[in-house]
């Protein structure tokens, strides 16, 4: 057993169940759990680490619920940086065919870095294309051994352009294949423990990338596993094409079609669901199905402005995904929390049916919330998303006395996270291990991993040409 103490903290936003921010505060963690917190000469004086923590807040590690790991080696790349969905898709595909096993373990390092020097503790990653030999397990060796908590999903694609899908036949799957696969990868790798580091999810990729047959039957191998908390993960409603898409190939609304194939449940989250009606919005939120909102990816992409505020007002539990960082371009999952924010006061203005909040729409508080206790509702954790007594010893600390927060943080250090800048954390904590010391990535030489990310990064995109 070992001890963490985070000392004398200027400010702990725990968003516990009552928002408690205590000032002068400490936080003491045995093993990967946390033990108590509390008023610092209340807590132990000594442990086998101490953070002293002046000059810092800390809140709860930040949760990405949706995310393409693989994409950070295609970032910025010319021809699809002006496209939208459809066509940005069709321009990556063919080079995404080229990934091998050692690019998926590196630009899956790459991407949690980003995350974790953001103060995001926990992601999930949708790998939905296995060319040349990758496998699912090059993305799980990488978030153990640089120490993420991870949600692996085992993606996947069947329908090619020949069957009219969108992806070309070289990178689909023969679906018994993929059932096979994603049975082998749960039973092999899902822990459903409480501080659990890793879970298997079951995410078909899309309408227009899958067939109906093989949603209905990864639905059923996930809930085979009773009790087990197995989820379902795909994409829905991103945008006007994709709504097109399913009116036209299955003559039904996206909410519709994931009703008609047991795509809704507690057990279910959605990626993006910009797009989403207000049928949709109600189906969801009777159903408790979750969405992984993704502000800049859409922007990126002109996808639109989803809902956010109408979803939550209704009850649809919704958390935080910085998406692909092919159509994000980052992983800072604090500054994807500041888009959310302002996203939804933009919003606001153009919506017709909105509750007339004003800038009131979203507090940094409301996105905050959205990206540490709604993005592990989501994901079906109960274990992480808050700071507070047995929760999972998962956070980050910012220091509060570097420029961005100067003049913002002595009135409101939670709110100056997102109103004043997107910091890097000086401090990460996973599962009761620093994994960010004083601003620096403690579990991987992240110099050698740059280069060698960029060279593969080059490799890749030649490959194509």
């Amino acid at each position: 057993m070992t001890t963490l103490l985070i000392r004398n903290a200027d400010c702990i936003a725990a968003f516990d169940d009552a928002r408690t921010e205590p000032k002068n505060a400490s936080i003491f963690v045995r093993d990967n759990l946390i033990e108590a917190i509390g008023p610092a000469a209340a807590l132990p004086q000594d442990a086998d680490e101490v953070i002293d923590a002046r000059g810092h807040v800390v809140i709860p590690g930040l949760v990405n619920t949706h995310h393409h790991m693989y994409q950070t080696l295609t970032r910025a790349i010319p021809g699809v940086q002006d496209a939208e969905l459809f066509g940005w898709l069709r321009g990556l595909y063919p080079i995404w065919a080229g990934l091998t096993p050692e690019m998926v373990r590196v630009s899956t390092q790459i991407a949690m870095a980003e995350l974790l020097l953001s103060g995001c503790t926990t992601s999930s990653d949708h790998l939905y294309i296995f060319p040349n030999g990758v496998r699912l397990e090059h993305s799980i060796e990488a978030a153990q051994e640089i120490g993420m908590r991870f949600v692996a999903t085992r993606g996947s694609m069947s329908v090619g352009a020949s069957a009219g899908g969108l992806p070309p036949d070289s990178v689909v799957e023969r679906e018994d294949a993929i059932l096979k696969d994603t049975q082998r990868l749960i039973e092999a790798f899902h822990d459903a423990s409480h501080g659990s580091m890793i879970n298997v999810a079951v995410a078909p990729c899309s309408p227009f990338s899958v067939s109906r047959d093989l949603m209905r039957e990864a639905a059923a191998l996930a809930r085979s596993f009773k009790g087990q908390g197995v989820r379902l993960h795909t994409h829905l409603a991103e945008n006007d094409h994709d709504v097109a898409y399913s009116r036209e190939k299955f003559n039904c609304t996206p909410t519709e079609y994931a009703r008609d194939l047991g795509w809704l449940g507690d057990d279910v989250w959605h990626a993006h669901c910009v797009k989403l009606d207000e049928a949709g919005i109600a189906l969801f939120a009777k159903t408790r199905t979750g969405v992984a909102h993704c502000p800049c990816s859409n922007m990126r992409l002109a996808s639109g402005l989803a809902p956010v505020r109408r979803m939550i007002d209704a009850g649809v539990p919704v958390g935080l995904g910085v998406d692909g960082s092919a159509s994000n371009d980052g992983s800072h999952m604090l500054g994807e929390a500041r888009s959310a924010l302002l996203m939804a006061r933009v919003r606001r203005s153009l919506d017709p049916f909105g509750c007339d909040h004003g800038p009131s729409e979203m507090t940094a508080r409301d996105a905050l919330a959205i990206a540490t206790r709604g993005s592990a509702e989501v994901l079906g954790r109960k274990d992480i998303g808050q700071l507070a007594p047995g929760m999972c010893a998962d956070m980050a600390l910012f220091d509060l006395r570097t420029l961005g927060f100067a003049g913002g943080a002595v009135h409101d250090p939670v709110a100056s996270l997102l109103l004043c800048a997107s910091p890097a954390a000086a401090w990460t904590v996973v599962n009761g291990r620093v994994v960010v010391r004083e601003g620096r990535l403690a579990t991987v030489d992240l110099g050698p991993l740059v280069e060698r990310h960029n060279r593969l990064a080059i490799e890749l995109a030649n490959a194509a040409r």
